[in-house]
């Protein structure tokens, strides 16, 4: 069995909206899998979304491989058009690879949003998967830039 690798990840990206509709692309689960769905040819098996303080968010897929992978989240603390704090966990093929907590900061800046993600990371799994979850994450915030922009026009 290996160590647990800890991190701690910020990551900042531009939203060309105000913060009150930014906040709706991770409090609207429609909105959210705009931006968050990744892996068309993964089967989702179970998908919940109770965006509350006290409320869980659910996903279990299947990969084209049968493997099955999982995300489960805590919603701890949100301040509408502000703040999300929330704790989640992933696992693969029934082992869990990573545990964390997570902040959400939208700092309104003129007609845009700036999106600060802080995240308290345990990783679980090898170096390579690690690269893989880092990217990936990198890679999820770059969706949410396009899909906003997409979305038309700054919404206040």
């Amino acid at each position: 069995m290996s160590l647990a690798e800890h991190r701690t990840l910020v990551i900042e990206r531009q939203l060309a909206a105000s913060a009150r509709h930014a906040f709706r692309f991770w409090s609207d689960a429609a909105l959210k899998e705009r931006w968050n769905a990744c892996h068309p040819d993964w089967r989702v098996v179970e998908d919940a979304f109770d965006f509350r303080v006290g409320g869980a968010e659910t996903k279990r897929w299947l990969t084209s491989d049968g493997s099955e992978q999982t995300f489960g989240a805590r919603y701890f603390d949100i301040v509408p058009d502000r703040r999300i704090i929330y704790g989640f966990e992933m696992s693969f093929g029934g082992q869990r690879v990573s545990v964390s907590l997570a902040t959400i900061e939208l700092i309104s800046e003129g007609a845009t949003t700036r999106m600060k993600y802080t995240e308290q990371l345990s990783f679980l799994g090898g170096s390579d998967a690690l690269s893989q979850r880092l990217s990936g994450t990198e890679w999820g915030f770059d969706r949410l830039v396009e899909v906003i922009a997409a979305d038309g026009a700054v919404r206040h």
